[in-house]
């Protein structure tokens, strides 16, 4: 299960919010996408505070960044077999993809659905808390990511959690918006269908 262990990352987070002109004002947009197996949450560069999140300097000419959660064998192959689906029906280690989109992901992928969620100030310090504290830094400031990407502009970090059947990247992404405040229970979702059911009702027109 994935916590806020580090009050300290809060407290540190709310500062760069409360600083930022920018964060001071009205609601931050955050996208929710999914292709209709994995799933993920994009929030625009320039709504993130400096150093929030270190591993965003891996992508300096990211207009949005993308972050999905998934089983760490599984998500990074090239060509992910049988054995290594089964694999993810027993609890495993779990690794992050972040992608530095150079658009807005509509603009870059083909076939993606785009949720929009409008967030306010305090909310948003949560979700970014959130995917701060999902990557497996290991006391360290910054952790290097593990493997490539599946684009070019992407790249795999370990991450927090433990991936298995009953808890995908779906889930991890309901439980994201769960951290923030949001009224929405994570527990029962598997599948991209599920989360979708989970978030519309919170979507607001693109």
């Amino acid at each position: 299960m994935m916590t806020m262990r580090f009050p300290a990352t809060l407290l540190w987070l709310a500062f760069l919010f409360a600083s930022s002109p920018l964060l001071a004002q009205g609601t931050r947009q955050v996208l929710v996408t999914t292709n209709g197996w994995h799933s993920g949450i994009v929030i625009a560069r320039d709504d993130l505070p400096g150093n929030a999140i270190p591993e965003t300097e891996d992508f300096p000419e990211a207009a949005f960044y993308e972050f999905g959660w998934g089983d760490a064998d599984y998500y990074p192959a090239p060509r992910p077999t049988l054995g290594l689906a089964l694999g993810t029906v027993l609890p495993g280690p779990a690794v992050l993809h972040m992608s530095g989109l150079p658009a807005h992901p509509s603009e870059v992928f083909v076939k993606v659905t785009v949720l929009r969620l409008d967030l306010d100030s305090e909310q948003f310090a949560k979700l970014v808390g959130y995917l701060a504290d999902s990557f497996q830094r290991d006391g360290a400031a910054r952790v290097a990511s593990s493997a490539k990407g599946l684009y070019s502009f992407s790249a795999f970090y370990p991450a927090t959690g433990a991936f298995h059947l009953f808890n995908t990247c779906n889930t991890w992404t309901v439980r994201a918006l769960a951290s923030a405040g949001l009224p929405i229970e994570a527990s029962g979702v598997q599948t991209a269908d599920e989360l979708l059911r989970r978030v519309r009702p919170f979507a607001v027109a693109p």
